[in-house]
C-alpha cells in the first residue's frame, strides 16, 4: 500500500511538474522587452484614465473596482452590494463568494493594507489561508499596489453590511485549502504588471485592463488539468459558470478577427454589435457593471490590444446562417414541442425570422449563440433571461420556471435548427446539468 501510495504521490508531482514547465505567462505572445513601470516613459497604462487621474482615492478605487468587476461575484441575487453569498457550483461541491464590505465582523473591514494586498494579489486571507482561484487572483496579481488599495479605499467608503460568509460545501480532498499553497507557487506569477516598450502606450493600456483588471482569460482562455490558464490557446475560448464565453482571438472564422472595430467597441460598451449578437449570461453583467462604465478611450485601448492577439480557430462554428425565412410553416419543424414553445414564449419578441422588429437587441439571426451546436447558451438564455441594465438594452424573461428541461431542450434544438448552421441535441439531462453549473 504504501508504495502505490508513493507511486500516485510520484506521479501527481510530475504530472503538476509537466504542466508548470508547459505554463505560458498571459503575456508572452507579445514579445519585445518589459521594463519596471518606474522605467517606463510612455503614457503610465495603469490605474485611471487621464480625467480621473487628480480625483481623490475613493473616486479612483470605484472606478477601478467597476473596472474589475467585483461587485458581480460579490453580490447574491438580491442581497447587498459586496456583502457576498454568490454560489458558484462546482462538480465537487459549491463555493461561495465573501462579504467584501467594511464590517470588521464578517466582512474586511479589520484589513489592514497589507492584508488586502495579501488577499487580492496572492490569494492568501487575513488568517494565512489560501483562496481557490474562482477567485482571480492570478489576473489581479498583475495590479499595482496603488490601484489595488484604491480599491480598497473605495470599498470601505461605502456601507458596512453585517453578513456572515456562506460556508463552502467542497468535499474532500478540494475542500483542503492548504494545497492550494502548491497550485499558487505553480501558477500564480506574484509580479505586478510590466509594459512591453515595443508596443505602443495605447496597447499596453488595453493589455493591463484585460489582463489584471477586467481578466478576460479567467472566462475566455481554456484551463489545463490543473485549472490553470492555458495561454498556449489564449481567448481561444471556454465553458464558465455553465456559459460558453467565445473566442476573442483575431481568427477571422471564429474568433473576432473579421469585426471591425467600431462592432468590438459596441459589443464591449454596449453589449451589441449589429449583425454580431447581443451580450447575455456573465458577459451582460460585465458589460453593465464593468464595461459600459469605462471612457471610451479605455474601451479602445482594450480593442487594440484584442486585435494582437493570435489567432487560435477554436471548435465554435465558423458558418453563421442567414435570417429564417418569414413564414412560420417554412423551414425545419422536425422538433414540433420545440416549435410550439418557440411560439408560445419566443417569436413574439425574435420573429419567426430571426430578426426582431421591435428591437436590433432581440435580433438572434448571426449571433454565436444560436449557430452553435453545443446551444450551451441558448439554453442558458432561456433558463435564466438576461436582466440588461446598459441603457438601450432589452431583457428577457426567465422562462427556467415555466418549462420543463425537456421543453427547453426542444426549443434550444429548434432555434439552432431554424436560425443556425446546424441543429443542437440537447436532451433533458443536458438541461439539468446546465441549470447546476450556473452561478447563483
Amino acid at each position: 500500500m504504501r508504495r502505490i501510495v508513493v507511486a500516485v504521490v510520484v506521479v501527481v508531482v510530475a504530472a503538476l511538474g509537466a504542466l508548470v514547465w508547459l505554463t505560458r505567462g498571459p503575456l508572452a505572445f507579445a514579445g519585445g522587452a518589459t521594463v519596471a513601470l518606474a522605467d517606463y516613459h510612455e503614457a503610465n497604462p495603469t490605474g485611471v484614465p487621464a480625467p480621473l487621474a487628480k480625483a481623490d482615492i475613493v473616486k479612483r478605487g470605484e472606478y477601478l473596482a467597476k473596472a474589475a468587476d467585483c461587485l458581480v461575484c460579490h453580490t447574491a441575487p438580491g442581497g447587498a452590494d459586496y456583502a457576498g453569498g454568490l454560489a458558484f457550483p462546482l462538480p465537487f461541491g459549491t463555493l461561495y463568494s465573501t462579504n467584501i464590505t467594511a464590517d470588521k465582523g464578517t466582512g474586511i473591514g479589520h484589513y489592514s493594507d497589507r492584508d488586502f494586498l495579501d488577499a487580492v494579489q496572492r490569494g492568501i486571507r487575513d488568517d494565512g489561508a489560501r483562496l481557490y482561484p474562482a477567485m482571480p487572483y492570478t489576473s489581479y496579481t498583475l495590479m499595482t499596489d496603488a490601484d489595488v488599495l484604491a480599491i480598497k479605499a473605495y470599498l470601505f467608503s461605502l456601507p458596512a453590511v453585517a453578513r456572515q460568509n456562506r460556508p463552502d460545501t467542497l468535499q474532500f480532498p478540494f475542500n483542503q485549502r492548504w494545497g492550494m499553497i502548491f497550485w499558487s507557487r505553480a501558477f500564480n506569477s506574484d509580479m505586478r504588471y510590466a509594459p512591453n516598450t515595443a508596443k505602443s502606450a495605447e496597447w499596453n493600456r488595453g493589455a493591463y485592463i484585460a489582463e489584471a483588471l477586467a481578466h478576460c482569460g479567467e472566462c475566455h482562455t481554456p484551463r489545463n488539468l490543473a485549472f490553470a490558464l492555458d495561454n498556449h490557446r489564449k481567448f481561444a475560448g471556454a465553458v464558465a459558470a455553465g456559459w460558453r464565453a467565445y473566442d476573442i482571438t483575431s481568427d477571422k472564422g471564429t474568433g473576432i478577427g473579421a469585426w471591425s472595430d467600431d462592432e468590438v467597441a459596441a459589443y464591449l460598451a454596449q453589449g451589441h454589435a449589429t449583425g454580431r449578437g447581443t451580450a447575455s449570461g456573465p458577459m451582460g453583467e460585465a458589460v453593465d457593471h464593468s464595461f459600459s462604465q469605462m471612457a471610451p478611450s479605455d474601451i479602445r485601448a482594450l480593442v487594440t490590444y484584442l486585435r494582437s492577439v493570435p489567432a487560435v480557430a477554436s471548435a465554435e462554428p465558423a458558418t453563421i446562417a442567414p435570417p429564417a425565412p418569414e413564414s412560420p410553416k417554412a423551414g425545419p419543424v422536425a422538433d414540433v414541442l420545440g416549435r410550439k414553445v418557440f411560439a408560445q414564449a419566443c417569436a413574439s419578441c425574435h420573429s419567426w425570422s430571426g430578426v426582431s422588429s421591435l428591437s436590433p437587441v432581440a435580433t438572434i439571426s448571426g449571433s454565436r449563440a444560436v449557430n452553435d451546436p453545443a446551444a450551451t447558451n441558448v439554453a442558458q438564455i432561456v433558463i435564466s433571461g438576461t436582466l440588461r441594465l446598459t441603457p438601450g438594452a432589452l431583457s428577457m424573461p426567465a422562462f427556467g420556471s415555466t418549462y420543463s428541461d425537456t421543453e427547453i431542450a426542444a426549443v434550444a434544438n429548434y432555434v439552432t435548427g431554424r436560425f443556425g448552421s446546424a441543429a443542437s441535441k440537447l436532451t433533458a439531462k443536458d438541461i439539468a446539468k446546465l441549470r447546476s453549473q450556473t452561478a447563483y
